[in-house]
């Protein structure tokens, strides 16, 4: 896998690895910045590390079974989100899923999940390559060769498909644009990693910034107000004939008939719709821009890609059956999210002793699972830092599955994430039989890793078209 027709290997932008791992009160300022700076060559070999910052213990797991242990065989002890997590979210979204935990977590996730059954994944792809038409005839009227920050335009065209499928809204660009600012400046502005929890010392949780909480505050107004509007337009009367998230939440509708279910109270139902809103949007849009990125790197992988969509769809817009007939697109997508994991860092707290590997598990102690490491662990790839398709196609071995969690795994594993691979999948076949797009020659694309892992300060691209 070093060559491939003589031509190396694209080996993208990743984050510098210092000699040394450590976390100390004197490189908080660049953890926070981006939260992968601090992994030593160590943590893309080891299969757990543990350590101690002050007074809170940290363990991280770094391979399949360790991963397994915690996500899935003992998800009772470790069913709790980290208090980083907790207080970094809780803000923008409540009691959401991503937040809670116990039955709290359970009675939410049964009430979420079923607009994400197979059975309205048909309906929604339409509904997916339809949305990414309009956005390439948008793209049309600009002139060739003209310059968009792809970053945002995948952010909003996700939002709108988001709104559109399991909101059954038809999201406005407007409020599509509110809600990319609103989560993009949450992002920027939320204090994620406080010393209080990260070092185990609770006496400085009164230590925040007050302007930085004015903005975060602002950010949060700002999402809340679109999804607000959104409910309100459901309880006015706008509701359409198919389930939605939002019949689930506020009308207990969990089947064609529409009984059975258990309604929310308009809070709660609010902060569901915000957590799938922010899943379903910001994550898969991550992914489409670090794609087309990808894809302009390696010039063996477009090409191969693009014949193949070509091949398949003969300029026709894609369905959802097409999917299966465009396995090398789906081996990029794939990739993409390999090498950029959109949530690159999921954390829990253990609510009792345990031993993994060897090692004791105290109560209390941050149990740590990064996507990023494990998806670049030197002891499970083969040139781990490279982007190779190729290593997702059918006929070559899938890799364990607690080892590739783009989506996590185990009891939380995402709800959308066969809605998220279609989503992808369409948009990239959608816009790529009309478009290339190139990085500007002068740009250099870094990493931002807060919250989600997204190109720092957007991804200018110019576009070019095909057809």
């Amino acid at each position: 896998m070093n060559m491939y027709d003589n031509k190396p290997l694209f080996i993208p932008v990743t984050t510098p690895r210092p000699l040394i791992f450590g976390l100390s009160l004197w490189n908080m300022s660049g953890f926070r910045r981006n939260m992968l700076s601090i992994w030593s060559d160590k943590a893309y070999r080891a299969r757990k590390l543990s350590f101690k910052l002050l007074n809170q213990d940290y363990f991280l797991c770094n391979s399949p079974d360790t991963v397994r242990r915690v996500f899935l065989d003992r998800h009772d002890i470790y069913d709790k989100k980290s208090p980083q997590m907790r207080n970094a979210l809780k803000p923008l979204l409540g009691d959401g899923l991503f937040v809670s935990d116990g039955e709290l977590w359970r009675e939410r996730r049964k009430a979420c999940s079923p607009p994400f059954e197979s059975s309205f994944l048909p309906g929604f792809a339409a509904i997916m390559s339809r949305s990414a038409v309009e956005m390439a005839d948008r793209w049309q009227a600009m002139p060739n060769g003209a310059s968009v920050d792809v970053l945002n335009e995948m952010a909003r065209l996700t939002a709108q498909i988001i709104g559109r499928t399991v909101f059954g809204d038809d999201v406005s660009d407007e409020d599509a644009a509110k809600v990319v600012n609103g989560f993009t400046e949450y992002q920027h502005t939320i204090n994620q990693i406080d010393y209080a929890d990260t070092f185990g010392l609770p006496f400085l949780r009164g230590l925040v910034n007050p302007l930085r909480r004015r903005k975060a505050a602002r950010a949060t107004a700002e999402v809340h107000q679109v999804i607000d509007q959104i409910i309100e337009r459901y309880q006015q009367g706008n509701k359409p004939d198919c389930l939605t998230l939002l019949s689930v939440l506020l009308d207990g509708d969990v089947s064609a008939s529409g009984k059975g279910g258990c309604p929310l109270h308009t809070e709660a139902a609010r902060n569901e719709a915000i957590v799938m809103f922010m899943a379903g949007h910001e994550t898969t849009a991550n992914a489409l821009a670090w794609t087309w990125y990808l894809l302009d790197g390696c010039d063996r992988s477009r090409d191969k890609m693009y014949a193949e969509i070509d091949q398949v769809l003969q300029g026709r817009t894609p369905t959802l059956e097409d999917v299966a007939n465009l396995p090398f697109t789906r081996a990029v997508f794939e990739e993409s999210l390999r090498l950029y994991p959109p949530v690159p860092l999921l954390s829990r707290q253990a609510r009792e002793e345990d031993e993994i590997r060897g090692a004791k598990v105290k109560p209390g102690t941050i149990m740590l699972v990064l996507p990023w490491l494990l998806h670049r662990h030197e002891k499970e790839w083969d040139n781990p830092e490279a982007f190779y398709p190729e290593r997702f196609m059918p006929g070559n071995p899938r890799p364990d599955k607690f080892l590739y969690i783009p989506f996590s795994v185990g009891h939380r594993v995402c709800l959308g994430l066969r809605f998220g691979l279609t989503e992808g999948i369409l948009c990239l076949a959608t816009l790529a039989q009309r478009y290339r797009l190139r990085l500007p020659e002068n740009h250099k694309v870094d990493i931002e890793c807060r919250l989600t892992l997204r190109p720092k300060d957007g991804l200018p691209m110019i576009l070019e078209k095909r057809l």
